[in-house]
């Protein structure tokens, strides 16, 4: 007898769940015979199988059922809005008892004869009638055709059966792939590998085949839709046109069951958010009906579920305002958002669009849920938003939950792995469009001027960071809140397709953990939950501007920090600095020709004179160079960049003081990290008395006619600015400011004679002696200073 009721109540619930959507189509289309006498069956069922099993209540209720629909199948009554909410009321309670008898609990004490009047054509409901019906045209998946048809063969298995049959079976696949890296690495045997092959291929099929049994249509998910359309429309007045499609799609039990809850949400916040009232909707020229679409359909690994609707959309400034008024928003940061990102502020815990709280809605509480349940399971949800015309909700979730993609990272020595849903986008340390700086202790990645919290596996793990010769891979990854985290791990060794199992209570425990996973190498391996790492890192779960909130308090709290204007420039490096605009005197381009070195001073030649230069560059690629003029009152200097960039206020003490070399620290302007130069240091380090250019004329080269004169020292000196004299001149005098050079034997007297300076010039590498003054002409800096008379 056990084993019976055991089977009655089975066949009963399911029934039950399949004819909920039945009577709503079958009363939008009373016309519809088959639908009619599926429903009278069942009732005429559970009456005959009652009556044998002992349970009178059961027969008392299906009974009073079976007669008001044999009426209206003889047409003595035509259906209408309350005889359907009744019968519908009399499943319920049906559900209620078979609930009970399966659980072994008492029997609920509720009043049946109430329901049962309800049937009757005299009850109240039958005479003030709703103002319309509620339109569900019935999906095409559901029409059961009449006469006979053949009855599937079918038994009954405990879902444990079948989770151990698929362990197995996974089991199987990891011994196989085992064996065929063993059988690789020894010497063939043709006859083995053929009944490998063919060992393999039954495997293969053993497994899609119990695969099937972990299966369900996706039609299950939609059999309570039609029941809650028909129940909410009616309650807050609305019509509904409701289209499934879609139902023959296929997806894992588990994954069937996940999803349930979040649509059932999505469809509840469609009917009261999105979709107007028929007076409304006949005031913005829409039809008076509503569409309401649910539609499912398999991309590749992927099962699509879109719920649209052409009601009035989100409206996204009402949004921002109770953000606002939540204070989890800055009406600053508010006024910086995308339309985008206003609308993913419908995540946001506690924000709700509707104007009133009611037992529906209105509480904030759901849409943060959804897509945590949605991301919990490796899928993803988005939204297409068209105010005043209506919302298109798609949920991307997996084929199933038993076999999903997955990136196996190296971390600290070990393998994890991470599901391949969570993964937006993975780049190394080295990679240009990727910076890491590290401010009080915590990491921020920018990638491409937007800016993540920073974490590395191995110290959120507890594990030693390993020394490596490449560069670390960093993974931007996307939580359960929906808010993007870079994460450091060595390196991504592979994807594959992983067979998730659970793992130990104790692991689990710890929160980081989704579960594990067995490899082909048959190693287990523990599967990362992205939202668990960013809770056990402390990163933050909600987008809030918490920068932007931070710096208007301490305006608030008359934080006082005074800000000095500073130049923001690019050194020729490639880094971007400050310095303090105050000492900057002018920026000007400057002929890169002016520009020497005198021993291990760089120095250019401004305005008559010699202005060291501070960076100690002195050979530039193009032919002019930006600098900056600097000056601390009394002395001169030149600074050359690659580009001046603008003006800005920098805060007069570094926001990180870091004195080294000539950088005092690190200042954070609009988000940038940069480095601030320190004008001590870099007058510090100039010459203690200025320089000044003692020859301001001409080079008169003594030896015009020799061929080394005319072809390589006299091209020499014209590039580097001065003025040539081929030959002593014959008919002038020299001027005492010109220099002259020569490589005679002897000019000692030359010097007296002709009133200037003379540079001896030498072919020799060495000196010919302690007394030889002369310059090898091949020693550029020395030739140069000698003609600029530094150091002499």
């Amino acid at each position: 007898m056990d084993d019976l009721l055991q089977e009655f109540i089975a066949e009963t619930q399911e029934t039950l769940e399949a004819l909920a959507g039945e009577i709503v189509a079958w009363e939008a289309d009373p016309s519809d015979r088959d639908r009619l006498d599926a429903i009278f069956r069942f009732f005429h069922t559970v009456k005959g199988s009652c009556g044998f099993l002992n349970l009178p209540r059961f027969e008392r209720l299906s009974h009073a059922a079976e007669d008001v629909l044999s009426d209206l199948r003889s047409g003595q009554r035509s259906p209408d809005a309350a005889t359907v909410s009744a019968v519908l009321g009399v499943m319920d309670r049906i559900g209620e008892l078979a609930q009970a008898v399966a659980i072994g609990a008492a029997l609920p004490d509720e009043n049946d004869d109430l329901l049962i009047g309800a049937l009757s054509a005299d009850a109240p409901g039958n005479i003030a009638l709703e103002t319309g019906p509620i339109v569900v045209p019935a999906p095409e998946q559901r029409v059961r055709p009449g006469g006979t048809q053949a009855v599937p063969r079918t038994i009954r298995l405990p879902l444990s059966l079948i989770d151990q049959l698929m362990n197995g079976v996974s089991d199987m696949v990891l011994a196989r792939n085992e064996l065929s890296r063993q059988m690789r690495e020894r010497s063939g045997d043709p006859e083995l590998e053929s009944a490998f092959e063919r060992l393999s291929t039954c495997v293969a099929d053993m497994r899609d085949a119990i695969s099937k049994t972990r299966m369900q249509r996706v039609d299950r998910l939609f059999t309570a839709i039609p029941r809650m359309v028909r129940d909410l429309g009616r309650e807050l007045g609305k019509r509904i046109d409701l289209t499934l499609e879609g139902g023959d799609v296929e997806m894992d039990r588990e994954m069937v069951e996940m999803v349930v809850d979040p649509l059932t949400h999505i469809v509840r916040n469609s009917i009261d958010h999105g979709i107007e009232t028929p007076d409304r909707r006949r005031a913005l020229g829409k039809p008076e009906v509503g569409a309401l679409k649910l539609e499912a359909r398999q991309s590749g690994n992927q099962i699509v579920i879109e719920v649209s609707d052409d009601g009035q959309g989100i409206d996204t400034q009402r949004l921002v305002e109770k953000a606002v008024l939540a204070e989890t928003l800055t009406r600053d940061a508010a006024n910086r958002m995308s339309e985008a990102e206003k609308l993913e502020l419908i995540f946001h815990p506690g924000l709700s669009t509707a104007q009133q709280i009611t037992a529906i809605s209105g509480r904030g509480v759901g849409m943060d849920v959804v897509r945590a349940n949605v991301e919990r399971i490796g899928g993803i949800i988005s939204l297409d938003n068209q105010p005043g015309r209506g919302l298109r909700i798609i949920l991307r979730v997996p084929l199933t939950l038993t076999i999903i993609p997955g990136l196996i990272v190296r971390a600290g020595g070990l393998h994890f792995a991470m599901p391949r849903a969570a993964v937006v986008e993975i780049l190394h340390d080295n990679n240009a469009m990727l910076r890491i700086v590290e401010v009080g202790g915590a990491k921020i990645a920018t990638i491409r001027s937007v800016r993540h919290s920073m974490i590395d596996l191995e110290h959120v793990l507890g594990m030693e960071t390993l020394p490596q010769s490449g560069p670390r891979t960093i993974m931007v990854v996307r939580s359960g809140t929906g808010v993007p985290f870079a994460m450091g791990v060595a390196s991504v060794e592979n994807h594959e397709e992983l067979v998730i199992r659970p793992a130990s209570p104790l692991i689990m425990a710890s929160g980081v953990y989704a579960g594990m996973t067995l490899p082909d190498n048959g190693k287990p391996m523990l599967l990362l939950d992205a939202a668990g790492l960013a809770n056990a890192a402390d990163l933050p779960n909600v987008v809030d501007d918490c920068a932007q909130r931070h710096l208007e308090e301490d305006e608030m709290n008359g934080a006082a920090v005074e800000m000095i204007p500073a130049l923001r420039f690019e050194e020729l490096s490639g880094e971007r600095r400050l310095i303090q605009l105050s000492v900057v005197e002018r920026v000007e381009d400057i002929d890169t020709a002016a520009f020497g070195r005198s021993g291990a001073r760089a120095f250019v030649r401004l305005d008559g004179g010699l202005v060291p230069v501070v960076n100690g560059v002195h050979s530039f690629g193009a032919s002019t160079v930006s600098a900056l003029r600097i000056r601390d009152g009394a002395r001169e200097a030149c600074y050359p960049v690659a580009a001046v960039l603008d003006i800005i206020d920098m805060p007069l003490v570094p926001d990180m003081v870091a004195m080294h070399g000539m950088l005092s620290g690190v200042s954070v302007i609009d988000g940038e990290h940069l480095e601030v130069v320190n004008p001590f240091a870099l007058f510090a380090g100039l010459p203690g008395e200025p320089v000044h250019e003692r020859s301001r004329g001409r080079c008169v080269l003594a030896d015009g006619d020799d061929g080394w004169t005319r072809e390589i020292l006299a091209p020499l000196l014209r590039q580097a600015g001065h003025e040539v004299v081929l030959g002593l001149p014959t008919d002038e005098p020299v001027d005492p400011l010109d220099v002259v050079l020569s490589s005679g034997p002897d000019l000692s007297q030359a010097a007296e004679t002709l009133g200037c300076r003379v540079v001896h010039l030498r072919a020799s590498l060495r000196p010919s002696g302690p007394r030889d003054g002369s310059i090898y002409r091949y020693d550029q800096d020395a030739l140069m200073a000698a003609i600029a008379g530094v150091g002499r």
